[in-house]
């Protein structure tokens, strides 16, 4: 029987239509008597063979869906929304406020990405396809956004006379929510990507309620992350760079990952630990995505902690033109320069590398997770030459990974987490998503082992019974 074809008077069906053995692309879709749901609507990002699934059908009709949650505004969990309209979706969209507020940014960069790669590719002739086409468009963004429906942390809100989903702070991004589904009298709690206890932002995350099954991600699930430096790696790479006359360039997620590097850099300058050198953000989206996190400081509800610090000043200039941007890639004096994507699969950061990788003199600091076919994994991984823009560079830059910059829970995190749920006489079933096989199998290993659940990496498009 297909996913399609789940008659709504069986038992609730949980399905994983993405991020099985891989860490984007994230969407689950769960079904019961008078609902079909579908929890995170993500693009897949890095290896062309994943990006490939995002040209895919879905799976069921997305007319046919009655709402879809989304934990947070990371593409890998919101990227598809647009694509899931234009193919016929209308219905609730349910998140936090600044879910919606972060995800109207992400969204149309991601078209305006799309639109501009495809036409780079038409023009440049190295596509395979004739013409190059975007997943989706400005227009599908805007059909998105009216369907946004804003909720509070801790409501419960009604789906249908059988289903309710609850959302909970996640601590990882600004926004960012555990979903508790409630279907037909059986509990599904999503973890979306969970954050660290110690967010120097965010809240950390809520205990998780009771559930009968929890989704839970993976994507440091066999690792734990390095003890805070206090910034001793960020300020010795810096004040290295600069005194051999170089340029500092940061790869940075433009929701969360900018603001953090931008207060690391503040603590350090303001200490005289870093030279006061101009910073530059070169990313639309991370200075519309700061003004946003800067508006909900001031809101008690949003999840950001009381008093969190400011995230600028000083020398840090906002670039917003083109124009602007390609001076940067050959600074004139050295400099830190900030610029998205994260993984640097597109956007500006991406023109900054074909200029600054060659230079010895130049350091790339990656501060974030690289998935597989990432160019960040890429540059990770000792590559001596990357691909960008249909020609090799040569790798002569500094190449620092600053893992203790993450903002993803580790697999001591997540077990921790895990733990605290209350729990009855039927322990809970785990589904480990959202990692690379091994970092899923490790952590479902020691789920099995520490708290005696029942713990299993789901396949893609395996369906299971929910309770």
């Amino acid at each position: 029987m297909t996913v399609a074809s789940v008659a709504r008077d069986h038992e609730p069906v949980l399905s994983f239509l993405g991020a099985a053995g891989c860490v984007t692309g994230s969407r689950f879709l769960v079904e019961g008597r008078d609902i079909r749901l579908l929890v995170d609507a993500g693009l897949y990002q890095g290896l062309a063979e994943l990006r490939r699934r995002n040209w895919d059908p879905l799976g069921p009709d997305p007319a046919s869906l009655d709402a879809v949650v989304v934990t947070h505004a990371h593409l890998d969990h919101s990227g598809y929304l647009p694509r899931l309209v234009r193919d016929g979706f209308r219905g609730r969209i349910i998140c936090t406020r600044e879910t919606a507020e972060l995800a109207e940014i992400v969204l149309r960069d991601s078209a305006h990405l799309q639109e501009e790669d495809a036409a780079y590719a038409n023009e440049a002739g190295f596509t395979k396809h004739h013409p190059a086409l975007p997943l989706y468009d400005a227009r599908d963004v805007e059909r998105v956004l009216p369907l946004f429906e804003p909720v509070a942390y801790g409501a419960s809100v009604a789906l249908s006379d059988g289903a309710s989903v609850t959302l909970q702070r996640a601590g990882h991004i600004l926004g960012s929510a555990t979903a508790l589904v409630e279907v037909d009298g059986a509990r599904a709690l999503f973890s979306g990507d969970l954050g660290r206890p110690d967010h120097p932002l965010l809240e950390r995350p809520d205990d998780p309620p009771e559930a009968d099954v929890v989704v839970v991600e993976s994507t440091y699930g066999d690792r734990v992350h390095p003890q805070d430096d206090d910034g001793d790696l960020l300020a010795e790479v810096v004040c290295r760079t600069i005194g051999r006359g170089g340029s500092v360039l940061i790869p940075a997620f433009a929701v969360d990952r900018t603001e953090l590097v931008l207060l690391g850099l503040r603590r350090l300058r303001e200490a005289g630990r870093i030279p006061d050198v101009p910073v530059y953000v070169d990313s639309p989206m991370a200075l519309a995505t700061l003004e946003v996190y800067r508006s909900a400081a001031h809101r008690p509800a949003s999840g950001m902690r009381p008093g969190s610090p400011e995230l600028a000043g000083g020398h840090v200039v906002g670039i917003h033109d083109a124009a602007s941007s390609q001076r940067l890639n050959k600074p004139r004096q050295p400099c830190i320069l900030i610029s998205a994507s994260g993984m640097a699969t597109g956007g500006r950061v991406v023109h900054h590398l074909r200029y600054q990788l060659p230079d010895p003199r130049n350091t790339v600091i990656l501060t974030g997770y690289q998935a597989e076919g990432s160019r960040g994994r890429q540059l990770a991984s000792g590559a001596r030459q990357v691909k960008i823009h249909g020609r090799y560079v040569p790798v002569r830059a500094e190449i620092v990974q600053l893992e203790t910059m993450s903002v993803h829970a580790d697999a001591d995190d997540l077990v921790a987490w895990l733990s605290r749920m209350p729990l009855t006489e039927h322990l809970p079933t785990a589904y480990v998503v959202h990692g690379e096989a091994p970092a899923s199998a490790a952590l479902a290993r020691r789920i099995s082992d520490e708290l005696d659940w029942c713990a299993v990496a789901p396949r893609l498009g395996e369906r299971v019974v929910i309770g």
